[in-house]
């Protein structure tokens, strides 16, 4: 992405022209599937928080806050797609409009078969809706990296590093998440959230 670039997927007020530094805290396990919170490294402040299941009662279902409480995006899971050798199960994120109705944002498919080490090294792939990011046969973000061990980047189809996981050092409910300058972070902690359900972490209701 080049210098000075503002990349709007969920809203420019969520796009910083300074690279933003997030700390994620993973809420009590005593809270099934209770979610994360999210503040910025310099005042601690809440920027962002996600709800799972064990908040929402929904499973397959997360909901994206701003610091305020105010929802951005419903994110469900759907039902599988059958692809080669492969099912997948397709995430939407969505915006509710003023009348209520509900737009996509972007969508992600989450990739399962009986045989894993097919899959072990794939990235998992974004897709923006409507199309912003250019070739409508391309996708145009992906995850690379292992997302369990903190370790993993957001990528742009033109392979420039947006967002990146990191190990955080107080504690294992807590994680960095670096953002680039312009980059939409509501959408990077969207992203994040289906990531975290779909390994088992914070959001999910055993």
């Amino acid at each position: 992405m080049a210098a000075g670039n503002v990349v709007a997927i969920v809203g420019k007020n969520y796009c910083s022209r300074s690279q933003a530094n997030l700390i994620v805290r993973r809420r009590p396990h005593v809270v099934n599937g209770g979610g994360f919170v999210v503040t910025n490294c310099t005042d601690q402040k809440v920027v962002f928080r996600v709800d799972g299941c064990g908040i929402l009662g929904t499973k397959g279902e997360l909901i994206l806050r701003n610091g305020d409480g105010e929802p951005l995006l419903l994110i469900r899971r759907k039902g599988g797609i059958v692809q080669a050798v492969s099912m997948h199960r397709r995430w939407k994120a969505f915006k509710i409009d003023y009348e209520g109705l509900e737009k996509i944002v972007f969508s992600l498919d989450e990739p399962t078969t009986v045989s894993t080490c097919l899959f072990k090294n794939n990235s998992i792939r974004v897709i923006v809706n409507p199309r912003m990011m250019g070739n409508k046969e391309k996708w145009d973000f992906e995850i690379k990296g292992s997302f369990t061990d903190k370790d993993c980047s957001i990528i742009d189809s033109g392979g420039n590093i947006v967002a990146q996981v990191q190990e955080g050092t107080m504690s294992e409910d807590v994680y960095n998440v670096v953002v680039q300058p312009g980059f939409d972070q509501a959408f990077v902690l969207g992203v994040i959230g289906i990531l975290d359900n779909i390994h088992d972490e914070s959001t999910r209701c055993n």
